[in-house]
């Protein structure tokens, strides 16, 4: 697996890369906005990590561009600025996801290895996105679900298991199947607690209040989203 690492600090370039090449991956570096997009389309990675305050070209410009000339590859945004609102930007922009600094090395590597067995299954193509439901809209090629077209704030395995409802609204999912689909990537689906799935379904059902779509729970069976309405 190959990673890019648009990164201009040289000490944060130097520990990802060595936590990456550790896990076996090779990574390819890039300090400078303004080559980075140059840089992407030489690699063809499969994973980009993205700083946002870059010399030449800022990385929010890098990854627009990119997007616009088909670009697909899966986008994890690392950067100081962590409001709402960069993040919902980030997202609107392109991004797959978003991990403000400082952050934990672990969860960061969890992240990368999720967006790329995301991006590497064959799901994940242009700019494909599943049926609307209740204003809700899931798109496969940025992972982000938008709602009336803005994108929610949500985390990813939030976002993971809010994408598997949307794929059939109104039909179950079993709690099994969602668990494997929410924590990919992350640990074997063996050693997620039995409860893990139910503590990631707790808070989408809170961040759903305020939309028509309502998360319900079908015992024996599994979760559904259905129109409140």
């Amino acid at each position: 697996m190959k990673l890019l690492l648009i990164e201009d600090n040289p000490a944060m370039q130097t520990t990802l890369q060595r936590c990456f090449e550790r896990l076996g991956w090779q990574v390819v570096l890039c300090g400078d906005g303004a080559r980075a997009l140059d840089r992407w389309r030489a690699s063809v990675p499969d994973v980009v990590l993205l700083d946002l305050s870059l010399p030449g070209q800022d990385g929010l410009s890098v990854l627009a561009a990119a997007r616009a000339e088909g670009q697909s590859t899966p986008v994890l945004i690392l950067t100081a600025r962590g409001t709402v609102g960069d993040r919902v930007l980030g997202l609107n922009t392109g991004a797959d996801d978003y991990l403000a600094k400082p952050f934990d090395l672990d969860e960061l590597e969890a992240r990368v290895r999720a967006l790329a067995r995301r991006g590497g299954d064959g799901s994940v193509a242009g700019n494909a996105a599943l049926p609307e439901f209740c204003g809700l809209r899931a798109d496969t090629a940025s992972g982000a679900v938008y709602l009336q077209g803005q994108a929610l704030e949500l985390s990813v395995r939030e976002a993971a298991l809010l994408r598997a409802l949307l794929q059939r609204p109104g039909h179950a999912v079993a709690k099994e199947r969602l668990s494997e689909l929410v924590f990919a990537g992350e640990t074997s689906v063996s050693d997620v607690q039995a409860d893990a799935i139910e503590v990631v379904v707790y808070r989408l059902r809170k961040k759903l209040a305020a939309t028509p779509a309502r998360l319900v729970t079908l015992r024996g069976l599994g979760y559904l989203l259905r129109d409140g309405d």
